[in-house]
C-alpha cells in the first residue's frame, strides 16, 4: 500500500512545528543578558519584543531576522538583564519624590493628626518612578554580542521545532494511513450493501402489491444503486491521501496546504457517509472522521 510504504521508507522529515522555545545568554561589561524566545500557532509572523533592553533602532533588524528564520507563528522575544554588583545602584528622582510629597502633604493638612516623617519618606521611596536605575548605553560592540545571542536563541527554537515536527509527522501520516485502511474495510461490505438495497426495494414493491415489468424494475434498481455508488468518493479520497503524503514529504512548510487537503478529504468522507446505507460502513466512516479531525488539529501546528 502506498502510504504504508512511504511511512516506512521516510525515516526523517523536514516539517517543523510552530510551537517552540529557545534560550541564550551573553555577557556584557555591566552584566549578563538572557534572551528567551517562544512561538505558538499563527497564520502569519506576529512578532512581539517584550523588553526595553533591545535598542529601538535595532528592533526592525531583529524582527526581520526572526521573521526570516521562523516564518510563521505568534512569537515573543523576552530579554532580562542580571547586572554585576555595583553597576545597578539606584538614584532618587528628586522631582518625582517632591511631587509625591506635596500631594501627601496637602492631604495631611485636612487630617486631625500628623504623619510620621520617617514612615512617610519610606512610603514615598516605594512609589512608582521614585527610584531609578541608570540606563545602560548599548555600544555597537555590546549589540553585536546581544544580536549573536538572539540568533542562538532563534536557532535553539528552530531545533525545538524540528523535534516537535518529527512527532507531528509520525502522528499525522499514521492517521492518513489509517484512513486509507478504513476505505479497504468499507469495500468488504459493498456487495452486502448492494444486495441489501436490492432486497429492500423488491420487498417494498411486494408490500405494495405492484407487478412491474422485470426489465424496467432492474433498470430502476441499477439507477438507484448508481446514485448510492461510493466508488468515486473512494478514488478521490485515496488520491487526496496520496497528495497529502507527497506534500508533507516534499514541501518545506506545508502546514496551510495540508489543511486544505484535509478539507477535501472531509468532503469525500462526508459524501461516503451520506450514501452508505449500511450500519457497518457508517461505523468505518465515523472512524475516518475521527482520524481526520485529529489530522486537522495537528496540521494547524505544522509550519
Amino acid at each position: 500500500m502506498y502510504l504504508r510504504t512511504q511511512i516506512c521508507e521516510k525515516s526523517d522529515t523536514m516539517i517543523k512545528s510552530m510551537t517552540g522555545y529557545g534560550k541564550a545568554e551573553c555577557l556584557l561589561p555591566d552584566g549578563k543578558i538572557t534572551f528567551e524566545i517562544r512561538s505558538l500557532n499563527g497564520k502569519n509572523a506576529d512578532i512581539s519584543i517584550k523588553s526595553s533592553i533591545i535598542p529601538r533602532d535595532k528592533e526592525l533588524e531583529t524582527r526581520q531576522f526572526i521573521a526570516k528564520e521562523l516564518q510563521r507563528g505568534n512569537i515573543d522575544l523576552f530579554a532580562t538583564i542580571e547586572q554585576n554588583a555595583g553597576t545597578n545602584a539606584k538614584t532618587i528622582n528628586r522631582e518625582m519624590f517632591l511631587e509625591y510629597y506635596k500631594q501627601i502633604a496637602s492631604i495631611q493638612n485636612t487630617l486631625d493628626y500628623e504623619c510620621d516623617a520617617t514612615g512617610l519618606f519610606s512610603t514615598i521611596l516605594k512609589m512608582p518612578d521614585v527610584m531609578e536605575t541608570p540606563k545602560q548605553e548599548i555600544t555597537e560592540e555590546s549589540w553585536e554580542k546581544m544580536y549573536s545571542a538572539i540568533k542562538e536563541a532563534v536557532a535553539a527554537l528552530g531545533s525545538f521545532r524540528e523535534k516537535e515536527g518529527a512527532i507531528l509527522y509520525k502522528d499525522v501520516t499514521g492517521r492518513v494511513a489509517l484512513i486509507e485502511s478504513f476505505v479497504c474495510e468499507v469495500e468488504k461490505y459493498e456487495k452486502e450493501r448492494t444486495d441489501n438495497i436490492k432486497e429492500r426495494l423488491k420487498s417494498r414493491i411486494e408490500e405494495l402489491g405492484a407487478s412491474p415489468d422485470e426489465n424496467r424494475l432492474e433498470q430502476e434498481i441499477i439507477y438507484y444503486l448508481e446514485k448510492l455508488d461510493i466508488n468515486e468518493e473512494k478514488v478521490r479520497l485515496r488520491q487526496h491521501c496520496k497528495y497529502f503524503m507527497e506534500t508533507i514529504d516534499n514541501e518545506p512548510c506545508p502546514g496551510k496546504k495540508l489543511g486544505f487537503i484535509a478539507q477535501e478529504m472531509g468532503r469525500e468522507i462526508n459524501t461516503m457517509g451520506s450514501k452508505a446505507n449500511h450500519a457497518t460502513i457508517q461505523q468505518w466512516v465515523v472512524k475516518m472522521k475521527d482520524e481526520l479531525e485529529k489530522i486537522k488539529e495537528q496540521s494547524l501546528n505544522i509550519l
